[in-house]
């Protein structure tokens, strides 16, 4: 743990933490998951968010804000998303939580559909790219997300002052569809 508070000791006061840590996703049935598994993807999205909100938010300077990343698990699972939705689920009531408990800090989420980045890596190019057009195709914009859509919401949540404990979807409509 005292490294993780060192980090924020070694860069001072700051105005605004991100929280994006993910793995390459594994997706695998109740009956099919390792629960040493299960319990790695919990200590990076959940317990990981927890600690950078916990050891950062004492160096936030006043009108600043924590905005973490979220996913659309939580709000449609499919069969084998139960880690995922679970996480997911959790990191909406911890969004909700810290904003409460770091006010005036404003805590809020960012909840992102399938987006083109690095968390897709360890697929084959050509799976990448077959799972990014069949998914695009049956999303309402008709498209996947880009890094660029994304760090929208998270400029958003950080520019403006008023919102906390919220969580915003940026998955092209995948929950409508």
């Amino acid at each position: 743990m005292r490294r993780r508070c060192a980090l924020f000791e070694r860069i001072g006061a700051f105005d605004h933490l991100v929280y994006s840590a993910g793995e390459a996703l594994h997706l695998e049935t109740l009956d099919k998951m390792q629960i040493d598994q299960a319990r790695g993807f919990v200590n990076v999205r959940f317990w990981g968010a927890f600690m950078a909100a916990k050891y950062g938010s004492p160096h936030i300077r006043p009108g600043g804000s924590i905005t973490l990343t979220n996913g659309v698990a939580a709000l449609r699972p499919h069969k084998g998303w139960t880690v995922a939705a679970s996480i997911c689920g959790a990191m909406e009531a911890l969004t909700r939580a810290l904003a409460v408990e770091l006010a005036p800090i404003r805590v809020n989420a960012v909840c992102p559909g399938v987006v083109k980045t690095e968390l897709w890596s360890g697929m084959t190019e050509s799976d990448r790219a077959a799972m990014y057009r069949d998914i695009g195709q049956k999303l309402p914009v008709g498209r996947v997300g880009d890094a660029d859509d994304l760090a929208q919401a998270y400029l958003y949540l950080m520019r403006e002052g008023y919102s906390t404990g919220q969580v915003i979807v940026v998955d092209g409509g995948a929950v409508l569809v």
